[in-house]
């Protein structure tokens, strides 16, 4: 049986020194080099990096590349580096911690301790400061002598790391994507391409697609946001595939579909993979003349769909059925004139073939160490 026990944060990390850099001094700052730093900020997206620059090393953080720790007052996103950095200017608001026990898994498991107390503890008008995390508890693993327990934290980490890669593994074979080797039809796809062999010809998507609302019987918001649930709900967002929430509610839209909201921007616009139950202003694609499309050849559509709504809509321009029916996109044909079924799908999954080689890379030389260390 694991024992735990509070400790404030600024018992296991200690807070470090930094250089901080106004925006508008980087022009003077830079200087020529091939050697580049990250550069953060207070920002949740890209784990916080900014950009990546060349700068003086007067303003450079974490030269040694030390294991570290960055916590943002204003939205308590927390991020691990180990590598030297620089760090925008924030009047003090990012935590810069260390610690000489910290590696890559004990980083992950504090990270993850200390991101379930802050984001209860602090909002935006509530930040957490310095002050105010150094005096916050996290609860930690200890060991037989009422020490943390380090070795614990390793290991948990290593035992969920194992299992996401199984998991991993798992849907690759399923996707037919455990390797990136092309097979013949997807390397003619792609030579297809690059040779400017593809055929094109304008389509309607109102010829190709019947776009009305999508189904919510039962959902309200009480039940979208107070209930933990299977079935996803699509909502009126631009971020996470649109999914608000899941309820224990039956579906009552089939997956393999595209949806998107007609009160914001093409940010919007989503590929479906699961039976789902679309709320408020959501509109779905539902194909005419009894055609099947594959994931492949929605996604290909999909990617046209947003370019050609990209910057044309917001909250007062609506996105409305009969623009989205009336838009022109450009999908590859045969000799005879009809859609080339055949090529988008070879040519989206080179996409996701040539997009998943690193991922099958790190999975397979984890799997190789783990089975070395066992």
């Amino acid at each position: 049986m694991v024992k735990f026990k509070e400790y404030k944060i600024e018992d296991v990390l200690t807070w470090q020194p930094q250089k901080e850099i106004d925006p508008l001094k980087i022009p003077d700052l830079t200087v020529q080099s091939d050697v580049v730093y990250p550069f953060y900020g207070q920002a949740t997206l890209n784990n916080g990096i900014i950009s990546y620059l060349s700068l003086t090393d007067r303003v450079l953080n974490n030269p040694e590349g030390k294991p570290t720790i960055l916590i943002h007052s204003n939205n308590q996103n927390v991020v691990y580096l180990e590598t030297p950095f620089y760090l925008k200017d924030g009047h003090g608001a990012t935590s810069v911690l260390q610690s000489e026990c910290l590696n890559e898994k004990v980083a992950l498991y504090l990270m993850t301790s200390i991101k379930k107390v802050i984001t209860k503890k602090f909002s935006y008008n509530e930040k957490a400061t310095k002050i105010a995390l150094k005096n916050t508890y996290i609860q930690l693993p200890i060991d037989d002598r009422e020490e943390i327990d380090y070795g614990y934290m390793e290991r948990c980490i290593s035992e969920l790391e194992e299992e996401r890669i199984s998991e991993l593994d798992s849907y690759l074979k399923v996707s037919h994507l455990e390797n990136y080797n092309l097979t013949k039809s997807e390397s003619n796809a792609l030579k297809q391409y690059h040779t400017n062999k593809v055929i094109y010809a304008d389509f309607r998507i109102g010829d190709l697609f019947d776009i009305h609302p999508t189904k919510s019987y039962g959902v309200t918001n009480r039940t979208l946001f107070k209930t933990n649930g299977k079935t996803p709900v699509v909502v009126n967002s631009s971020i996470g595939n649109g999914i608000g929430g899941y309820v224990d509610l039956e579906p009552t839209e089939k997956g393999n579909m595209i949806t998107y909201t007609d009160t914001t921007t093409s940010e919007g616009i989503f590929y479906q993979p699961n039976d789902f139950i679309g709320y408020s202003h959501i509109q779905g694609l539902y194909p005419l003349h009894n055609v099947e499309w594959s994931e492949n050849t929605l996604l290909y559509f999909l990617a046209l769909f947003k370019k050609q709504a990209s910057g044309r809509f917001d909250y007062a321009t609506k996105f409305n059925r009969k623009i989205a029916a009336d838009m022109i996109v450009k999908l590859p044909v045969t000799k005879d004139g009809n859609i080339d079924f055949a090529f988008m799908e070879n040519f989206v999954q080179v996409q996701k073939k040539l997009a998943i080689k690193d991922v099958v890379d790190w999975k397979d030389n984890i799997i190789k160490t783990t089975k070395q260390v066992i």
